[in-house]
């Protein structure tokens, strides 16, 4: 799934091509892709058309486009292979095309989703620690590259719990935004193996995995995020390349770039981790 670096190309993306725009018209062309709305399609229509979009928000991998007066959003779940596309009116359709907004500048904002797991819903705004963001994004943390991001907070609710480290990386409740792509990698750079205890690593280290997340993850926006196949997009159709600077993910039994022995793949919550057996230690 995509991952904060991506979900942060496709908000850019939209706050330089949509953002100012009326949505003149919007078809929905798949059931599932409106499924997270239970008032149905002609609610969220109601809700959407006529509205001028006011700005292209993100909390860790959520994003949402705040529509006018400035209480409500279109949260946009990107699922395992939404995309959002900026397209002339007149360009053909494509071939997984979900929903089709007609926007008041003569372009089309577009959902495509192959696999129909994403969609969009709408939701009210709420205040959260000062930040407005969609009531169904409130018990998501800040993510580190969120201007906000409490590192020595985030740190003391690492050093309370009694976890694998990799696992608390992933939970969107304690910090948002690093998916198992930008774990493996925080956790290469800061030499430390996924199954080490929070508890059992000190403040210093902790900080340094948070710090080793933040910067991967600006990394790989500077490189328009990690694309393995077409399905991560930005809103131009374009795949980012940081795959090519991966020093985990995706590696097994390939010679670790800091030390030379064989990058290692194991299981972890129906998924893989891969790590370094010389440079992370297993506990």
């Amino acid at each position: 799934m995509p991952e904060l670096p991506e979900v942060e190309v496709v908000r850019r993306g939209l706050e330089k091509f949509v953002v100012g725009s009326t949505v003149e018209s919007v078809d929905f062309l798949h059931p599932r892709s409106i499924r997270r709305h239970v008032l149905g399609a002609g609610d969220l229509a109601g809700q959407i058309v006529g509205h001028r979009i006011v700005s292209a928000d993100r909390r860790g991998k959520y994003l949402w486009l705040v529509l006018d007066p400035g209480t409500v959003a279109i949260v946009v779940h990107l699922g395992m292979s939404g995309q959002m596309l900026v397209q002339p009116a007149d360009a053909p359709a494509e071939k997984h095309l979900r929903i089709r907004a007609r926007l008041s500048d003569g372009n089309d904002l577009r959902f495509v989703d192959q696999r129909t797991f994403g969609g969009w819903a709408m939701a009210e705004l709420v205040t959260v620690d000062g930040t407005a963001v969609p009531d169904s994004v409130a018990h998501i943390a800040r993510d580190p590259m969120d201007p906000r991001f409490d590192v020595e907070s985030v740190v003391k609710t690492l050093r309370g719990k009694h976890t694998e480290i990799k696992r608390a990386l992933l939970d969107q409740t304690v910090v948002s935004g690093v998916g198992n792509i930008y774990a493996d990698e925080a956790l290469w750079r800061a030499k430390i193996h996924g199954n080490r205890l929070t508890d059992k690593l000190t403040r210093p280290k902790l900080r340094e995995i948070l710090d080793a997340a933040r910067s991967v993850m600006d990394a790989a926006l500077s490189e328009g995020g990690t694309s393995f196949d077409a399905l991560y997009v930005n809103v131009n159709g374009e795949s980012g390349y940081f795959d090519r600077s991966l020093h985990a993910y995706g590696r097994e039994g390939e010679p670790c770039d800091r030390c030379g022995a064989p990058m290692r793949r194991e299981k972890f919550m129906n998924r893989s981790s891969y790590s370094c057996p010389v440079c992370q230690r297993k506990r």
